[in-house]
């Protein structure tokens, strides 16, 4: 079993999360720059191997898509030609961003941590893999 990967696409920052080998758990990656992202995404493919790829759905709550999906759907395309053989998956990420900065502010991040935005990605990034998982797991039982 391969892991999964979560990618929050951003238009300077992409968050990045993994599970666990068996798919348990989610965890926090990297923020890397989006102009370095698919170096980034060869070299750790390259080492790892990855079952399914989790892709941040951009929408508004209006339900229509948000000004980044301009941004993510050629990624996706992109993505999918680099690497026929990995299915991509997209995840609603709507209130991710928020739920990033919740639970910063629950777990006691200081104000200056908080403004990090790269860690803000990150943890995006993780809660769209913890919530892909989760309705996964519901759908099968």
């Amino acid at each position: 079993m391969g892991r999964l990967l979560a990618i929050d696409y951003g238009k300077k920052r992409t968050g990045i999360a993994v599970s666990d080998p068996l798919q348990l758990i989610a965890n926090g990656l990297t923020t890397v720059e989006t102009t370095g992202l698919f170096d980034f995404l060869a070299d750790y493919l390259r080492k790892e191997a990855v079952e399914t790829i989790i892709v941040g759905l951009p929408k508004q709550l209006n339900n229509e898509a948000s000004e980044n999906m301009k941004r993510v759907e050629p990624f996706v395309n992109r993505l999918r030609k680099l690497y026929p053989y990995i299915p991509i998956e997209y995840y609603d990420e709507r209130f991710s961003s928020a739920m990033a900065h919740q639970a910063m502010l629950e777990g006691g991040l200081k104000k200056k941590d908080r403004r990090n935005k790269a860690l803000v990605d990150e943890i995006s990034a993780v809660i769209i893999l913890q919530g892909y998982m989760e309705s996964r797991r519901m759908r099968m039982n």
